[in-house]
């Protein structure tokens, strides 16, 4: 091993230690420790470089955006969002497959967190499609599919990170991301038809409770329009958070402040179903998800040190771009490292390892660096429900109760739509450039 550089033994460690079932940041720390050890630096260092890696104001989006979606899932705006797409889709074909992708598309613009949404909206969503006849497995891939796209709809916390990473504006990649992330969720409702029928609803809990009074005799439009004034706070949230962002009254730091600060809003005052028990779990819930976020950013900062220091990102972009004269082979590689990763390390994880070898990649062959991230969080996505590591799979096994094998059997029919979509926009840049252009 010290025939190499310390980089290359860095990440050498750092995959034996997660092979190891070492924490991720944890992984990240030790071996980038061990890296500056060989190199020579003492590691009186590393609190300097931890606390300038998480000292940037962009950050604090990512706390406040899962505290938002934690506090709308468990004060039920969540479950009258769900009620009210139950309602507008009626008899139409899909039925409660088609009401679970529309809301896994609405809630990526409430949560910005994959696992998040999976927590907050899968077991009334894979409740509900089950009472339709899709196959528990189905529906819980069709959750898990859905939900990833938390980190390409904005607001993205993935985004946030990038923009960070990249240099990037954040409102941009936000902008950027809706025709793409609209795009990923036709090829879901595409998806839908391959189910097979044969449902089980055993151990969920009834969309049908959530309803503040029971309506179900009243006509079409009656029942419409009550579900619609039960949720209409809650449907206005996306509308306040991007709404303002766009307008340009708020940055989208402040904007996860403001998505919380509504979050309490409507939960005390309108529905008021905010306790002090609920706000002591949505804030104990939301910090403990936060300090795993966080804790693989700081030490990923040591990380992203190492590989400068021993310019790793010179090395192995030299690599890249030597591959091949074509810039699309090179970016099928990139790609296909990506998804490959995926499968393996969460995406926080694998952008801080990744983005600075690639984006000197990306600049080099002049990529629009908007497009370029969106294509990173499309194929990141992908990683969160693909096994072996796929989180979102984990989190649904554990609400249904399912072999995590079933849901990734289940999942299939998406992951191929999914790389479908991939391909798509990888190949019609405009679909990210559209509405930035237009909004100059």
């Amino acid at each position: 091993m010290f025939d190499i550089d310390a980089g290359t033994q860095m990440l050498i460690v750092f995959f034996v230690l997660l092979f190891l079932r070492v924490p991720v940041a944890f992984a990240l720390g030790l071996s980038s420790a061990y890296a500056m050890w060989v190199i020579g630096f003492g590691l009186d260092m590393a609190g300097d470089l931890i606390s300038s890696g998480i000292a940037k104001y962009s950050l604090l989006a990512i706390p406040f955006f899962i505290l938002a979606g934690t506090l709308m899932g468990s004060l039920g705006i969540a479950g009258r969002m769900i009620a009210f797409f139950r309602v507008l889709v009626g008899k139409l074909p899909g039925g409660m497959g088609l009401v679970g992708t529309v809301v896994c598309l609405f809630w990526g613009a409430v949560s910005g967190s994959g696992p998040a949404s999976v927590a907050a909206i899968g077991p009334l969503i894979i409740k509900g499609m089950a009472d339709d006849g899709y196959p528990r497995a189905f529906a819980a891939g069709l959750v898990c599919t859905g939900a990833a796209l938390s980190i390409v709809i904005p607001p993205s916390i993935g985004l946030v990170i990038y923009g960070v990473i990249a240099e990037v504006s954040i409102s941009e990649l936000f902008i950027a991301a809706i025709i793409p992330g609209l795009f990923m969720g036709l090829l879901m409702l595409a998806t839908l038809p391959l189910a097979e029928k044969g449902g089980d609803t055993k151990g969920f809990p009834s969309i049908e409770r959530l309803m503040p009074q029971p309506y179900a005799e009243l006509p079409y439009g009656a029942r419409l329009w009550r579900s619609f004034l039960d949720s209409f706070w809650g449907l206005m949230t996306p509308v306040v958070i991007l709404g303002g962002i766009y307008s340009g009254m708020f940055t989208p730091t402040e904007a996860a402040i403001v998505a919380t600060v509504y979050a309490l809003f409507v939960g005390g005052f309108i529905y008021r179903t905010l306790t002090f028990r609920s706000l002591y779990d949505a804030l104990v819930g939301a910090s403990a998800s936060s300090a795993v976020v966080m804790l693989v950013v700081a030490f990923a900062s040591l990380f992203g040190w190492v590989v400068t220091v021993d310019d790793l990102i010179g090395k192995y972009s030299s690599v890249l771009l030597g591959l091949s004269d074509s810039q699309w082979v090179i970016l099928a590689v990139v790609m296909m490292i990506l998804l490959i990763a995926g499968m393996f390390m969460d995406a926080i994880t694998i952008m801080f390892i990744s983005l600075p070898i690639f984006l000197p990649v990306a600049r080099e062959l002049q990529w629009d660096l908007v497009w370029f991230g969106v294509l990173v969080m499309i194929n990141l996505a992908i990683g969160l429900f693909t096994p072996p590591v796929g989180i979102n799979l984990y989190v649904a096994a554990n609400l249904t109760r399912l072999p995590l094998e079933r849901i990734a059997r289940g999942a299939i029919p998406f992951l191929v739509t999914s790389l479908i979509g991939l391909a798509g926009v990888a190949a019609f840049p405009q679909m990210s450039r559209f509405l930035v252009e237009a909004m100059k």
